[in-house]
């Protein structure tokens, strides 16, 4: 492990069930040294990502709000998505969702359009979600490279097995091929009961899966439209999203 991803690894411990740690506990936690874990601390709190919560504690701090800030700024993904999902809300009264991986293992929802009549979603924006389950993850993770895919199979076999998606690296690649065949995913009540959701990919110019675009409602809503028509509403909204990518990067 890098430097910098043992400083990146203090934020990770900091939860709704943890909201504030000593550094003393960090330091136990994590295995670091004293003197190391001390300077790691406080280069975080310097930088602004972590903030004094009294007595030696400290919790997340002002600079990630900030980042958050420039992020809704500036990532072309989810500039390109806003328009077309808030369309797609309107259009389906559905929720429309848009999900990134990162760091090849963490799914997590980017933005999410609510809609009238559908059920009250317990993952919300920014909330980690589950690798093997729910639309939008199934398509980033059938639309990882090989190479990657292997990775994530050889650390969470068991896991992969228990969610019904293949006992061996033959079967699990297989199911990986064939959602990305169809490009599109299928969840019925696979996160919460009672709620579905079809998801595709969005790519881009290099055919790179950047992003998955879900629409996400009650079970009933979702089958009484049907997977083929909310695929092909999905894959016309995501190809639109493309397009606007490309038109949002520089020339030169």
């Amino acid at each position: 492990m890098t430097s910098s991803s043992r400083v990146l690894a203090i934020l990770d411990l900091f939860t709704a069930e943890h909201p504030n740690w000593h550094t003393d506990a960090i330091i136990e936690s994590l295995g670091y040294s004293r003197a190391t874990g001390y300077r790691y601390v406080k280069e975080l709190v310097d930088a602004g990502f972590l903030q004094k919560a009294g007595a030696g504690r400290d919790a997340l701090g002002a600079r990630i709000v900030e980042l958050d800030y420039r992020l809704r700024e500036s990532d072309p993904v989810l500039l390109a998505s806003l328009p077309v999902m808030d369309a797609l809300a309107r259009q389906t009264h559905l929720h429309a969702v848009l999900t990134a991986m990162y760091g090849g293992f963490r799914v997590v929802d980017v933005h999410r359009v609510d809609a009238g009549g559908s059920p009250i979603l317990r993952y919300g924006r920014g909330r980690p979600r589950p690798l093997f389950r729910g639309a939008g993850p199934m398509v980033l993770l059938a639309y990882q490279p090989r190479a990657k895919l292997m990775r994530i199979y050889g650390s969470r076999r068991a896991d992969i097995e228990a969610a019904g998606l293949g006992a061996t690296w033959a079967a699990f690649r297989a199911r990986m091929a064939e959602i990305r065949k169809r490009r599109a995913y299928l969840s019925l009540g696979e996160v919460d009961p009672g709620v579905g959701a079809v998801g595709v990919p969005i790519l881009d110019s290099d055919g790179d899966a950047v992003a998955a675009l879900a629409l996400v409602g009650a079970l009933d809503a979702i089958k009484a439209i049907g997977e083929t028509a909310l695929a092909r509403t999905l894959r016309t909204a995501a190809s639109e999203i493309t397009e606007r990518m490309a038109a949002l990067r520089p020339n030169g």
